[in-house]
């Protein structure tokens, strides 16, 4: 069973994200800030990362940062989940390592395809 991360501060956000993935079959782990995140990425190594923008002290790109930095973790694709469609925080996105950007509120059909999609780049190599 393919497994994501989720990286997401919001509670609702989170748990509407997990039910609604798990109903399509993915296996979820969740992080709640950033830091977590990194934790969780080493330790669960999951298939593929959801990771919010706006978290806190450490906000998703200085996590995926660290993410990207870590051996271990580099190859996991992680796609960003934020409330804002600037382009410039698409370009962000890219910039840290990213592989794709999504807005918030999420459309899970479109979601679906950008899994789909990282997940079968990935697997491609």
């Amino acid at each position: 069973m393919t497994k994501i991360l989720i990286v997401e501060d919001n509670e609702m956000n989170r748990d509407m994200l997990t039910r609604r993935l798990q109903r399509h079959g993915f296996e979820i782990c969740t992080a709640i800030d950033g830091a977590s995140g990194i934790s969780a990425a080493e330790s669960e190594m999951p298939d593929l990362i959801l990771m919010d923008v706006a978290l806190g002290e450490m906000d998703g790109w200085e996590a995926t940062t660290h993410i990207k930095a870590n051996p271990r973790t580099v190859k996991i694709p992680i796609i960003t989940l934020t409330a804002h469609a600037l382009s410039s925080d698409h370009r962000k996105s890219l910039e840290v390592g990213c592989v794709d950007f999504d807005t918030k509120p999420v459309d899970m059909q479109r979601l679906l395809g950008k899994i789909n999609n990282a997940l079968t780049a990935h697997a491609a190599g």
